[in-house]
């Protein structure tokens, strides 16, 4: 009977794991969620916007980050501004001692910030870093993103995994809008499983930048694909099975994920040898 029991708990359990992911088209919260917010906004040539590295819902707790964040220097200018600009409130109010650190690169920004109280971490929601572009005068869609190296931490300890998402950009131009109400999303994947590599095919009902990622089960990106400005409708994308350095993954479950125009579809796939 006692056997019996465990059995039940366990499989109740696997249950709640995937109906988590059915209902809300992603793994069941682990780690960070952390996001580009706001994710999808229209801006005029020339103008001064504000950007938030935001931790988007409740998930383990944290006490630092270091967020790199990717740009097109061509389409958009980094303001410089002092920690008491760049901190975001919700690490500025949850401790009076912080480790910040800001570099700027030729294509991205590194944001560091640290709470030096002890025994002080963060759950989320909240805002942890404030970023200020400035557009450039040509009309066009551009993507700010997370790129490799965004991690966050616990006592010196990596949490794991971190999901992001990030922002799109029009200057001059509508974006993730058309036919009434939000974007529309599909994301297939065949063969699945598949022993050597898939293709992926992708539909939006509007015209919008369009994102695809693949994660491991530790919510590391092992593959992303090129962005994209893409027309209404489907089209696709072969996955080799490999990582964006051209290794080879091991067998296993991956998660991939579409974003278009701030919305996000998952898809569970299967790499057999």
């Amino acid at each position: 009977m006692k056997t019996h029991r465990r059995f039940t708990a366990a499989v109740l359990a696997l249950l709640l794991v995937a109906g988590g992911m059915a209902a809300h088209g992603a793994p069941a919260q682990l780690g960070v969620t952390v996001g580009l917010t706001p994710a999808v906004q229209q801006v005029a040539p020339g103008a001064i916007f504000d950007l938030y590295v935001e931790a988007t819902q409740a998930g383990d707790p944290f006490n630092g980050f270091d967020a790199v964040v990717g740009y097109d220097p061509t389409a958009l200018t980094l303001v410089p501004g002092s920690k008491a600009d760049q901190e975001g409130a919700y690490m500025a109010g949850a401790c009076g001692n912080t480790f910040y650190d800001f570099v700027q690169h030729a294509t991205s920004v590194t944001c560091t910030d640290v709470l030096l109280c002890n025994g002080v971490a963060l759950l989320g929601p909240g805002k942890l870093f404030h970023l200020r572009f400035q557009a450039s005068l040509s009309p066009q869609v551009t993507g700010v993103t997370f790129l490799a190296g965004t991690q966050f931490y616990d006592a010196g300890v990596y949490v794991r995994p971190v999901y992001t998402s990030d922002a799109q950009i029009g200057i001059g131009m509508s974006v993730g809008v058309g036919p009434s109400g939000p974007v529309k999303l599909t994301l297939a994947a065949a063969p699945n499983p598949s022993p050597a590599g898939l293709t992926f095919t992708i539909g939006a009902d509007r015209i919008g930048p369009q994102t695809l990622r693949i994660f491991d089960l530790q919510g590391r990106t092992v593959r992303r694909f090129a962005d994209t400005v893409s027309t209404a409708g489907s089209r696709t994308i072969h996955w080799d099975g490999r990582s964006d350095a051209g290794v080879a993954l091991a067998p296993g479950v991956y998660l991939a994920r579409l974003e278009v125009a701030g919305r996000a579809v998952w898809n569970r796939v299967t790499l057999i040898r």
